[in-house]
């Protein structure tokens, strides 16, 4: 059932785990050039393992429960990621006229907020279909 709200969520997610990284630069290197996250193996095999994780959710429908389980394990991908990027952001040189820090390392927070707007849904969903059980 693609028309619930928790699926716009989690495509949201795959959209910002798959496309916009290809988009948005993560930082600038020493020369200034943009880095992306296609010039990085490890930040590009996460973003993509985070997408696949939330495209593999969205069509889980049929089980709340294990859809929960992935949400779960994809936030926890998504802080891995997030942990990589202040390590990185932290090793990075600042001067006081640049920023160095692209608006990409934000994707990951981006993601942890949609994936949890998705299990408030999820939950819904789930304490729905427990509260109609009972009255048969």
């Amino acid at each position: 059932m693609l028309q619930r709200i928790q699926s716009i969520y989690l495509i949201i997610v795959v959209l910002v785990g798959g496309a916009l990284p290809f988009v948005l630069s993560l930082w600038k290197d020493a020369e200034g050039n943009a880095v992306y996250a296609v010039s990085e193996l490890w930040v590009i095999l996460l973003l993509i393992a985070s997408a696949i994780v939330a495209l593999v959710s969205v069509f889980a429908f049929k089980n709340r429960k294990n859809q929960f389980v992935l949400n779960r394990l994809n936030m926890i991908l998504n802080l891995i990621l997030l942990g990589v990027f202040a390590y990185r952001s932290l090793n990075l040189s600042g001067e006081s006229n640049i920023s160095e820090k692209g608006v990409g390392m934000f994707l990951p927070v981006v993601s942890i907020v949609f994936l949890v707007l998705a299990n408030k849904a999820i939950k819904k969903d789930e304490d729905l279909v427990k509260s109609v059980d009972r009255l048969r």
